[in-house]
């Protein structure tokens, strides 16, 4: 007896995955005799091929024009399936139509065309495969309308042992809102049957393949009612009795804000879009004397807020992206995905991994400051040329001449020079030991899939075959060599600075409730992972800097005069023969932090793109910022106020190469 799938719900109890009632059209086996089962199938294909209606068909075999059995292109793992000894136990060589015959004589189903004969070996051949008895009921069409079911009724004394049964369709209200968090539901592979047979799962079932609903598929799926059917001598149905009634599953609560998910979103989509045409209107300028590196290149990216409080997923937004609800139900969308070079089907926010560049340096000061390879009066040369590695031919750029500068104008002003020499004066080792604390080069925790990214050490370099060098650390400390981190890690790292040194583990998640919602069944709490050691002393010097790269520094062009004031680290890193990454970390507000937000432009070559989708981040969370019915993002007139005081929402010229 089936169940009904929990749901997927928003912070706020908005519907992101949920169900539509509607009809299944079922067989019983009690009630089908050897007999009448090969014409009920067929009378039952006729009456919903009339109607438009899809009905299960996953025999691997067609008709070609010329009448003749053939296998399906494509159909591999469903071909070795059906020769295998579970079914058919033939030979791997043995021919479509070989296997036909088998199937025909199995089934009894001599007498028909060659058509009919197929479809009626597909209907009995998956029913085989669903374990289909007294007890196990066949599911021979999902989601048909009420009229089909009106002519299926109409037609029942033709149609023993076949019923319509109320049932529930998954569906996302909102397709293109959050597909790769969310993930999708499918059929139950051969592969997955062979371990699903066994945990209360039939055949026919749908199961969660990606994102929360393969993530939470237990709490998801719900249970199974069980019946008891009696039969008499004869085979005829003599009682049936209810022993245990289906109950639904649970219902999930994600931490994602809706809003703030389709103002991320649109942002990140107009300004990877934006990148792209500005850096093909340089390239076509020949800008600084390159005809590419601009920009053209940009077509991905990630960004995601956090909630400081408790690492919360407030939204988590990946570009390119798709629409799941054509995803499920356009086969030719599907295959167009799946060929996409730009892998849209890819959560980037969790599992893409990027090169970071400066955003790394508010770490690795603070690094620096606990391990006393520096102290807040240190200064070092920071101009254009760093030289250490000159006589070895390796002198290595750096934007401005600032002089001797102490760390926290290094950050304001984003100084490689001096973060070079840092890096040199405090190891690889010590980097390596402290970044883990903040999030980065490990996963930070959250309920899905995601990827641990890279940390550039001597490790890492081992394990690729090559040797690590004192200029490999150099460069490091920049976010540059082998380095590369999630949006997501991005966050937690700088939520982890916002929260003063305390990094908790991020989630999703924030409760699990019964179906009708009405009790908690899980509450996620905040869980410390982690303190980075630091203290406090030095958090407070770098937050404080970080304060500065804001107002005066390599964010300023656009939060200057922001109306609440936050803290924030550009980052810009090499990507030979690519155009630079562009990269930004920030938290707001300065004083009393609520959110930390990260950006990740792949290839996005100047900061002030990146700069627009957190502006509009913020703009989202403390000004109420909204995406209008024709997909543009407004300000809500309350906050026009605000809106004038902040910097103006249009891309400003200024770049920096470094961050």
């Amino acid at each position: 007896m089936d169940t009904t799938r929990g749901e997927i719900l928003d912070s706020a109890g908005n519907g992101l995955a949920v169900n539509r009632t509607g009809y299944a059209i079922v067989f019983d086996k009690a009630y089908l005799t050897k007999e009448t089962e090969n014409p009920t199938i067929l009378t039952l294909i006729r009456l919903l091929g009339s109607k438009g209606e899809k009905w299960a068909d996953e025999l691997p075999i067609a008709v070609n024009s010329k009448g003749e059995y053939e296998f399906i292109s494509g159909r591999d793992k469903d071909i070795a399936t059906l020769k295998s000894k579970d079914f058919l136990h033939v030979e791997s060589y043995a021919t479509a139509a070989q296997c036909m015959q088998h199937l025909i004589d199995q089934y009894d189903c001599g007498g028909y065309s060659a058509k009919d004969t197929r479809d009626i070996v597909s209907v009995r051949y998956n029913m085989t495969k669903s374990g289909f008895s007294v007890s196990t009921p066949y599911v021979f069409a999902q989601d048909v309308s009420k009229e089909t079911v009106q002519v299926i009724s109409e037609n029942s004394m033709r149609l023993p042992g076949v019923q319509a049964k109320l049932t529930t369709k998954r569906e996302y209200p909102d397709g293109t809102l959050m597909p790769q968090i969310l993930g999708t539901i499918g059929s139950i592979s051969a592969e997955e049957w062979k371990t699903l047979q066994d945990k209360d799962y039939e055949y026919n079932d749908r199961i969660g393949k990606s994102g929360i609903e393969q993530a939470f598929e237990s709490a998801l799926r719900g249970k199974s009612g069980e019946k008891v059917v009696e039969m008499t001598g004869q085979g005829n149905v003599a009682s049936e009795t209810v022993t245990s009634s289906p109950q639904p599953g649970e219902t999930v609560y994600l931490t994602i804000d809706s809003r703030l998910q389709k103002v991320l979103n649109a942002s990140l989509a107009q300004n990877i879009k934006a990148t792209r045409e500005y850096g093909k209107k340089l390239c076509a300028e020949n800008y600084k004397g390159s005809s590419s590196g601009h920009g053209e290149d940009c077509v991905a990216g990630g960004a995601v807020i956090l909630r400081v409080s408790d690492f919360a997923v407030l939204a988590a937004s990946t570009f390119p992206t798709y629409d799941e609800n054509e995803y499920l139900t356009d086969t030719n969308y599907y295959s167009q995905l799946l060929k996409d070079k730009n892998l849209p089907l890819i959560n980037r926010a969790f599992n893409g991994i990027f090169t970071p560049g400066s955003v790394v340096k508010p770490y690795v000061a603070l690094t620096a400051l606990q391990e006393k390879s520096i102290t807040t009066s240190t200064r070092i040369l920071g101009n254009s040329v760093y030289t250490r590695f000159s006589d070895v031919g390796l002198p290595l750029g750096s934007i401005g001449n600032y002089g001797m500068i102490t760390a926290n104008y290094a950050i304001e002003k984003s100084s490689n020079s001096f973060f070079y020499e840092v890096g040199y004066r405090t190891g690889i080792s010590a980097l390596n030991l402290y970044a883990p604390r903040f999030g980065l080069g490990v996963k930070t925790g959250i309920e899905l899939s995601e990827s641990a990214g890279v940390l550039a050490g001597p490790a890492e370099k081992s394990a690729s075959g090559g040797s690590w060098w004192d200029a490999d650390t150099v460069e490091a400390a920049v976010g540059q060599s082998d380095n590369q981190f999630t949006p997501l890690q991005l966050a937690t790292y700088a939520a982890t600075i916002a929260n003063n040194g305390t990094r908790l583990k991020s989630h999703v998640v924030d409760k699990i409730t019964n179906y009708a919602r009405s009790q908690v069944i899980s509450q996620t709490k905040p869980q410390t992972v982690e303190n980075i050691g630091v203290d406090q002393s030095y958090i407070d010097y770098v937050k404080a800097a970080m304060r500065s790269v804001a107002a005066e520094g390599t964010a300023s062009s656009m939060f200057r005069n922001y109306g609440v004031p936050l803290a924030a680290k550009t980052g810009t890193a090499v990507l030979t023969p690519h155009s630079d990454n562009v990269t930004f970390i920030g938290f707001a507000p300065y004083d009393n932090p609520q959110i930390a937000v990260a950006v990740v432009l792949e290839h996005g070559a100047t900061s002030k793109y990146s700069l627009t989708v957190a502006k509009d981040a913020f703009d989202a969370y403390f000004y109420g910022k909204t995406v209008d019915a024709n997909g543009n993002l407004v300000m809500p007139s309350a906050s026009d106020a605000a809106q004038k005081n902040s910097s103006s929402g249009s891309p400003s010229s200024r770049t920096s190469s470094q961050g």
